[in-house]
């Protein structure tokens, strides 16, 4: 086993550190998710921490790490006689991305029922965690319904497994650590404030400190133990201190000054339901024992609030996540000091080791809270460059629910939630022959194939006798994510009569729906002379609002350049992920003017897209009272459907874009 890199010799990310530690110290608080750009040590401080971990005893024998003196009455391992056990390091189990259900939470030992025809639970990654650490890296690119699971099974302290006639229940107890980076993508709200604690994480700008993290680095590359060994005091006084701490918790203090200032300030960030309010108070209260005190302080009450609020006070998902410290300090002192005279515990107002465990006082704030904003003209416009011929970016609409764009037929794609496909999860359609390993396994279709051939492979035992020809996979149908790809046509005739605002609002709308099916999605924009790729395929539809907020207009139309673009974009996209189909989305009034030829080029460059039965919608953004048709045209030689911004609200009909090769078709 190699040696893992020490936790107190991570350079800075003092907030990532004390959060990692607060969940050590009381598990209850609810884990930590760490947001940040790659490379800046998440998984490192993660893994470090394992290190840091008292001991556990366990029962011999045990797969679910049940404690000899108190042993679950409940485990199926059980029941256990109480007595010496043995001691082992606290795990750290760690979740892939691709993991299954079944990896998860466990499942009925199918060899096991079928050849000797008993049940018998095989227990899942939730099993392996308990009294440990479960760790997952790129948590937001994990199945919505995994997520649940497991942050299920993290506040409730055990895992349910109804499933194929077995009801097994086990204690799951675990820290349990997410990292992400957000250029990924995002997490929706709901499963965000479900994590405790949120901590954002990024590289140091000062020289200084990014030479020591190289040079420590380096010198753990070259010989990771003794590197471990020039820290093993430093290392075993956290874990001592880690111990105390627990030792102390239950005698921490949490009055009823405390509690109204994590109200108040719950309540003055409009956060929605209670549990942020949960989370502080117990947060408060495990920072009072990590300092070595028994009684919450104001400063545990901030710092509480700046870890447990920022991921819930999002009101939008475009929203950058962020705490208003200003704010958050009126809001604590309105409410005065917590407690009269709080105890400051044997070790004085720092506790063992001083300074509380607290970041630094001129350590940047987390969670990037409201930072600098573009100046802009009293008309709310950003100013005109000078000697600009473009127009400045005008803001986007408000956003609205749209009605259901969907790609046709049955896809197998990534796990979403747009279009039909066949997954590993949803509902069961019917059984077929596995082909290749079998992952699902229809038992009843299976037992249905074997019964028959029962007698004449002279079955002797209460087992079934199987052969592979037997096997039947379960054929499950469910959602998939597409890849959303938007032209936007930036030219000087959709900035006429101010319909870009709209125009901008529209596609937002379309990008929020996105957000919400977990779809990738791309911006291809094309104005003046040509079209440029404004954000390659990403499953961060931020980065996409971001760029279409930011989209300048003005110019000719060169309507087939942005075609040809998108065209190209998605035939490297086929070539990377073909597995995930392409819905195409052009946003346009239908004109073609620039380039030779432009609407006969146009034409041809829809036509590629028919022939290879790209699904596609023309969003129809001409206005005034004569309308020229130009974007009903375009949809049928695309092969797809034509809808005006009025009609993609979701009061109207759902399910706009229609099989390629269906009759109906929008009149010119």
């Amino acid at each position: 086993m190699s040696t893992p890199y020490p936790f107190t010799a991570i350079v800075g990310q003092d907030d990532l550190r004390l959060a990692l530690l607060l969940n050590a110290v009381s598990p209850a608080v609810g884990g930590i998710l760490v947001r940040g750009e790659k490379g800046t040590a998440k998984s490192t401080a993660v893994r470090a921490l394992s290190a840091l971990l008292p001991e556990v005893d366990v029962v011999v024998g045990c797969r679910f790490s049940c404690g000899p003196t108190a042993p679950d009455p409940t485990c199926p391992d059980g029941p256990h006689d109480t007595g010496p056990g043995v001691c082992r390091p606290a795990r750290m189990v760690e979740l892939p991305v691709g993991a299954s259900e079944d990896r998860l939470v466990g499942a009925l030992d199918i060899e096991r029922a079928l050849a000797e025809g008993v049940k018998s639970f095989e227990p899942g990654l939730l099993a392996q965690a308990n009294r440990g650490i479960l760790y997952v890296d790129e948590v937001n690119l994990l199945h919505d319904h995994l997520v649940d699971l497991l942050l299920d099974a993290a506040a409730m302290g055990a895992s349910y497994v109804e499933r194929e006639g077995v009801s097994v229940r086990h204690a799951a107890r675990f820290l349990l650590v997410g990292t992400m980076n957000p250029e990924e993508g995002e997490l929706r709200p709901q499963l965000l404030d479900r994590f405790g604690l949120t901590v954002e994480v990024a590289a140091s700008r000062e020289p200084e400190q990014r030479v020591e993290v190289v040079r420590r680095r380096l010198a753990y590359d070259d010989d990771p133990a003794a590197f471990a060994a020039r820290w093993a005091d430093e290392e075993a006084a956290v874990r001592q201190r880690i111990v105390m701490a627990r030792e102390l918790l239950p005698q921490v203090r949490l009055g009823d000054g405390a509690l109204r200032q994590i109200a108040a300030t719950c309540a003055a960030f409009e956060v929605d339901g209670m549990r942020a309010d949960i989370v502080m108070a117990r947060t408060a209260t495990a920072l009072a024992a990590w300092a070595g005190r028994t009684g919450v302080l104001a400063e545990d009450v901030r710092q509480a609030a700046l870890l447990a609020l920022p991921h819930r006070r999002r009101r939008n998902p475009f929203d950058a996540p962020g705490l208003d410290e200003d704010k958050l300090d009126e809001t604590l002192q309105e409410f005065g000091a917590p407690d009269d005279d709080p105890d400051p515990g044997p070790n004085g107002p720092g506790g063992p080791g001083g300074g509380g465990g607290q970041p630094a006082p001129d350590t940047e704030p987390q969670g990037g809270g409201s930072g600098a904003q573009p100046e802009t003209g009293e008309d709310g416009q950003q100013p005109q460059a000078a000697g600009s011929s473009e127009q400045a970016p005008v803001r986007a609409g408000d956003p609205f629910r749209t009605k259901v764009l969907s790609v046709p037929g049955i896809g197998e794609g990534a796990a979403g939630r747009r279009s039909r496909a066949r997954t590993e999860h949803g509902r069961t359609t019917g059984a077929r022959r596995p082909q290749g390993v079998l992952t699902k396994l229809h038992l009843a279709a299976t037992v249905h194939a074997a019964a028959p051939h029962q007698r004449a492979r002279e079955r002797s035992g209460p087992g079934l006798v199987l052969r592979r020809d037997d096997l039947r996979q379960a054929a499950r149908e469910g959602r998939e994510g597409n890849l959303v790809l938007f032209v936007v046509d930036a030219s000087g005739s959709m900035a006429a009569r101010q319909r870009m605002g709209a125009v901008k609002g529209a596609v937002l709308s379309l990008l929020l729906d996105a957000y919400q099916r977990r779809d990738k999605v791309g911006l291809v924009t094309f104005r003046g002379s040509d079209a440029q790729v404004a954000l390659p395929p990403t499953s961060s539809v931020d980065a996409a609002a971001a760029r279409l907020e930011s989209l300048p207009t003005g110019g000719r139309t060169p309507l087939a350049a942005g075609l040809l673009k998108a065209h190209e974009v998605l035939r490297v996209e086929r070539l990377r992920d073909p597995a995930r189909r392409a819905l195409l989305v052009v946003v346009t009034d239908g004109r073609a003017t620039g380039g030779p030829e432009p609407v006969a080029l146009a034409g041809r460059a829809a036509g590629m897209f028919a022939a290879e039965r790209t699904a596609s919608v023309v969003v129809d953004c001409e206005a005034g009272p004569v309308r020229l048709g130009l974007a009903g045209r375009l949809a049928d030689e695309l092969g797809g459907t034509a809808v005006t911004l009025d009609e993609l609200r979701a009061d109207s009909i759902a399910g706009l874009v229609r099989n390629a090769q269906g009759t109906s078709r929008r009149a010119a």
